[in-house]
């Protein structure tokens, strides 16, 4: 472990708003953060920046890394011991470090370290972004969201959250089923749920133009990406509130989404 670039790292990481003992989700790219360490004269090591959050939030804090994978909506068995991230290295680090809690959606699951993680472990929801989804008990717990150097478009699920608490019209369940190891090797078909845009309307994600409008409430803390630490943060319950009034605004599209119309 190199001590100066946690030490660096944790201390910029607290600038842009995460506190001692928070319990946050963390959403990353490292590319630049590496290479901001190795230009100070530090290694850049994924485990250096993984403890920098650590070190950022304290024993008392807790970090959620996203471990999604897709695959098994296209038939490929489930493992939640060995199932890797498809979210980067940072979130497969965590996967693999020792005491890391992982909850039990095929699809959208996630590495809980710290000391809370216990009050994750029991989390087996049948819908990804559901009212039993790790989504909602962070924003039940008080959590937060710490996204770095990613665009609002590819870090911001909670937004679907948000969206599936809404049942909004463009947005339907949609059931996937898969072989299923569990955590004691005992592997069955299983079936789980997802939230998904409406292809046949021409629904598309498009909700980096809420993420502007947060900017403008100043509801994120800390740095857009590419600038300064590249971390930025905002608490689960603001953002909640923030996107339900955008939907019940009738606000949605050209916001959270966008329509393709053919032709």
């Amino acid at each position: 472990m190199d001590d100066q670039a946690v030490t660096s790292l944790a201390e910029d990481w607290r600038h842009a708003g995460i506190r001692t003992g928070d319990l946050v989700l963390i959403h990353s790219s490292l590319r630049r953060t590496v290479r901001r360490c190795v230009q100070g004269g530090m290694p850049g090591a994924v485990g250096d920046i993984l403890d920098s959050f650590r070190e950022a939030v304290g024993d008392t804090g807790t970090l959620l890394f996203p471990l999604f994978n897709f695959e098994f909506t296209e038939g490929v068995a489930f493992d939640i011991r060995t199932t890797p991230s498809q979210m980067g290295v940072l979130t497969e680090t965590a996967r693999q470090l020792d005491g890391a809690v992982r909850t039990g959606h095929p699809i959208y699951s996630f590495a809980v370290i710290g000391a809370r993680a216990e009050e994750f472990a029991d989390i087996d929801n049948f819908s990804g972004y559901g009212a039993d989804s790790p989504f909602a008990r962070l924003r039940v717990l008080g959590g937060r969201i710490a996204i770095l150097d990613l665009p609002d478009q590819h870090s911001m699920t909670f937004y679907h959250h948000v969206e599936e608490m809404k049942n909004v019209p463009y947005r339907f369940h949609k059931s996937f089923a898969g072989d299923y190891t569990d955590s004691s090797g005992v592997t069955a078909r299983r079936e789980y749920g997802l939230f998904v845009r409406d292809l046949e309307q021409g629904v598309k994600t498009d909700v980096d133009p809420m993420g502007e409008l947060l900017w403008e409430q100043s509801l994120y803390s800390g740095d857009r990406p590419g600038e300064g630490s590249g971390l930025r943060v905002i608490d689960a319950d603001r953002l909640f509130a923030a996107v339900e009034r955008v939907i019940d605004d009738g606000r949605a599209e050209g916001l959270l989404y966008s329509v393709e119309h053919d032709g």
